[in-house]
């Protein structure tokens, strides 16, 4: 089994974003439930194969050459899986509650691939 950094994205200037905060209170709290239970749900139902459950994410500091700034990106949360091959890992995220409820934009999986050397 090879491993996989699955990378949850989106902002809240997103048009998802900006529609979600737009919904009532009350909405946004159905919703909010929802998609907790929904992702509890995923969580459960792919336990074989995760391996970190990781966790949202918060503001970013770029470190360089030029020092340590405040960045931006769209990662929002993370969680590392075992999967077969790529395809396999990938089509685990299909339909997540992170973009079928909440207003993320999608899910990017990569291989973690072994240190050269």
């Amino acid at each position: 089994m090879n491993k996989y950094l699955a990378i949850f994205t989106g902002t809240a200037d997103s048009d998802a974003g900006v529609a979600f905060r737009n919904l009532s209170e009350e909405e946004r709290t159905e919703k909010v439930q929802a998609g907790m239970q929904a992702w509890s749900d995923w969580m459960m139902s792919n336990h074989a194969h995760v391996i970190d459950n990781g966790g949202p994410l918060s503001v970013t500091k770029l470190v360089n050459r030029e020092g340590i700034s405040d960045s931006h990106n769209t990662m929002s949360a993370y969680v590392i899986i075992e999967a077969e091959n790529h395809a396999a890992a990938a089509q685990l995220f299909a339909e997540h509650p992170h973009f079928m409820i909440f207003p993320g934009d999608g899910v990017e999986v990569m291989e973690i691939v072994a240190m050269p050397g």
